[in-house]
């Protein structure tokens, strides 16, 4: 599922060129800072692609573009779990409201159940006003199991109920909506670190346990801050990215993968369920530095 990047199509006009010389390095600095790289990282960038050049006077733009492109892989990483039939597997899903977290597990349960999984949606996101009600919907046209309680329930005890009940009726995975604004920042944390003992308490076992943050891909250093949050009250597994096709600059995903190594799993674009696609670490990277 591809991409248009602003930042692919600058990089490529400025690796085009036929000398590598101090104004390249500095245009090239700029460029890579306005696409979200931020300021460290792009040091870190500069300074082995310099290195590079310095090793190898006779360097072509195009040589280097490539080299940049493996530097940059060091920074993305694809996802590697696997869910396991037989056993229960669970999913919790993360993400500031807005970001269309609840479309997404409905994608992912659809993904799911056409792969053989039986899915089990858990409803706890019992704090924003019509959430329950929402997923519930997806459920309904999905045809799948959901277990939900009303608004302003306790999203532990929904939690608890539906481990109770996927264990009960032998579900393989079950994917649970978690709230992603409460009065203030603490709350939510200490929310999300509840339900994460739950979890744990009910046997779960950790190879089984996936924490997926869902981030805008067009919200950028924003993005990065998401990250870092979530992953301060409950470490995450891994990242799913909404609004992919509208993709424009994609740096603030190598600060994620810099500062907490965490994988992407999923891409997501339109509203359909069938809109869902596993990440390409290959396609991402040659669309961010330009190579066709």
């Amino acid at each position: 599922m591809a991409f248009f990047s602003k930042l692919g199509s600058k990089l490529k006009s400025l690796f085009s060129i036929k000398v590598i010389d101090e104004e390249f390095f500095d245009n090239l600095e700029d460029t890579l800072i306005e696409g979200d790289l931020g300021a460290r990282l792009t040091d870190e960038v500069m300074e082995k692609l310099r290195a590079e050049a310095k090793k190898n006077k006779d360097l072509t733009g195009e040589e280097l573009q490539k080299r940049m492109k493996d530097i940059l892989s060091e920074y993305i990483y694809p996802f590697e779990g696997k869910l396991e039939k037989g056993k229960l597997n669970l999913i919790m899903v993360l993400g500031v409201n807005g970001v269309g977290k609840t479309t997404t597990i409905a994608k992912m349960a659809k993904r799911l159940e056409r792969d053989g999984y039986k899915v089990l949606l858990a409803a706890a996101d019992t704090f924003r006003a019509a959430a329950v009600e929402q997923i519930d919907i997806h459920a309904e046209r999905l045809g799948v199991r959901i277990v939900k309680q009303k608004t302003g329930s306790d999203p532990g005890a929904v939690v608890f109920d539906a481990l109770t009940s996927a264990q009960s009726q032998k579900d393989d995975v079950v994917i649970c909506d978690t709230a992603g604004r409460m009065h203030n920042k603490e709350n939510l944390m200490k929310e999300l670190k509840k339900i994460d003992k739950i979890i744990n308490a009910k046997g779960v076992d950790p190879e089984n346990y996936n924490r997926f943050l869902v981030i805008d891909a067009t919200t950028g250093q924003n993005g990065v801050s998401q990250a870092l949050l979530f992953n301060e009250a409950i470490p995450l597994t891994g990242i799913i990215l909404t609004k992919y096709d509208s993709l424009s600059k994609g740096g603030a995903l190598l600060q994620i993968g810099k500062m907490l190594k965490l994988p992407i799993v999923y891409v997501c674009t339109g509203e359909g369920y069938d809109d869902i696609s596993l990440f390409d670490k290959d396609e991402f990277l040659n669309s961010l530095v330009g190579i066709k």
